[in-house]
C-alpha cells in the first residue's frame, strides 16, 4: 500500500521523550503516529528524546501504522542531528516543521535514501503562499496543516467555524491534491470536547481533507468514524457501480438511481469510496 492511497484518518501524535507513549502506540487502532521531537520535547530533553525514539523505531512493532518522524528545524542546534539519525532509521517519513518553500523540503531529500518521504508541516503564512511549490518539491510525501502556529502567526481569532483559517486549509488542500499527496487537518486542542472534535473532524472531512492529526488517544476513534466512507456510502457506491454498468451494457452514456443521475464522474468517487474501505479494511486486518 502507497502513502497515496492508504488511509490517514487517524494521525496520532506521540513525544519522542515518552517511552511509555511510545510503547502504547504500538496497539492503538491509529492509522499514522508523528513521532514528535519538536513542541512535544523540552530543550533540556532533545538530545535524549532522540536516542530514546531512535531505540523504539529500532526494536519495530508498529505493524501496518505509517511512521513519521517529526525532526527539528534546520535552524535549531538539534536539527542536523535528528536528520542524520532518523535518515538512517528510514522509517515511513521525516515531517519538517515550518517549511517555508521547496528548498527546505530539497535541502532535506539530499539526507535520504531509500523510500523515506517528507511531509511538510504547513503552518506559516509564507508556507501557506508557497504550498504548490512545497507540493511538487523532491521526496514530498504530505502535508500537515499546523493550524496553532498559522492562527498565531495570522494574528486571527479562535472560532468554532476556523472561518479565519479557511483560505489556508483550502490553499494547501488544493495544492496537496494538484500533486497527488495526502493533506491531514489541523489538531483539535480540547482533547475532552469529543462533539467537538466531531464537529471539526466532520468539517475537514467534507472540505476534502485526509484525516486528522490528534493529540489524545481518545481522540482516534472520533477521527476514524469521521474521516472512514460509512456502510450507507459504500453501499450507495455499490450501488452507483452496479447502475452505471447497467446501462453502459444497454449502451447508454448515463443511468439514473433514486432519482438522480449517475455519470463517470460519480463512478470514480464511488470507485475511490470502495476503494478506501478496502485499504481500511487491509490496514485494521
Amino acid at each position: 500500500m502507497t502513502a497515496t492511497d492508504r488511509p490517514f484518518r487517524s494521525v496520532l501524535y506521540i513525544p519522542g521523550s515518552k517511552p511509555r507513549a511510545l510503547d502504547k502506540a504500538r496497539t492503538l487502532p491509529v492509522d499514522a503516529i508523528i513521532f514528535d521531537l519538536e513542541d512535544a520535547v523540552a530543550p533540556d530533553e532533545k538530545v535524549n528524546a532522540r536516542t530514546t525514539l531512535a531505540e523504539a523505531l529500532d526494536t519495530g512493532g508498529y505493524g501496518p501504522r505509517h511512521c513519521i518522524v517529526r525532526v527539528n528545524g534546520a535552524d535549531t542546534p538539534w536539527g542536523a542531528d535528528d536528520l542524520a539519525t532518523f535518515a538512517a532509521l528510514a522509517p515511513d517519513a521525516i515531517l519538517l516543521p515550518k517549511v517555508n518553500g521547496p528548498d527546505d523540503v530539497a535541502a532535506a531529500a539530499r539526507h535520504l535514501t531509500g523510500d523515506t518521504t517528507i511531509w511538510a508541516m504547513m503552518e506559516t503564512p509564507e508556507g501557506i503562499l508557497n504550498a504548490a511549490a512545497i507540493a511538487r518539491a523532491p521526496r514530498m510525501g504530505g502535508f500537515v496543516m499546523g493550524t496553532n502556529d498559522l492562527a498565531k502567526d495570522l494574528n486571527c481569532r479562535n472560532r468554532a467555524n476556523r472561518l479565519p483559517l479557511m483560505t489556508s486549509l483550502q490553499t494547501c488542500l488544493l495544492a496537496a491534491r494538484a500533486a497527488g499527496i495526502p493533506c491531514v487537518d489541523g489538531v483539535f486542542n480540547a482533547f475532552k470536547d469529543e462533539d467537538g472534535l466531531r464537529v471539526e473532524c466532520e468539517q475537514g472531512r467534507d472540505l476534502g481533507m485526509d484525516g486528522k492529526t490528534l493529540i489524545h488517544p481518545a481522540q482516534v476513534a472520533v477521527a476514524n468514524a469521521a474521516f472512514g466512507p460509512t456502510e450507507a456510502e459504500v453501499e450507495l457506491a455499490r450501488r452507483q457501480i452496479d447502475a452505471f454498468e447497467a446501462a453502459m451494457a444497454e449502451g447508454q452514456g448515463v443511468a439514473v438511481l433514486d432519482g438522480r443521475i449517475v455519470e463517470n464522474l460519480h463512478v470514480d468517487t464511488a470507485r475511490r469510496t470502495l476503494a478506501k474501505q478496502e485499504a481500511i479494511a487491509a490496514l485494521e486486518g
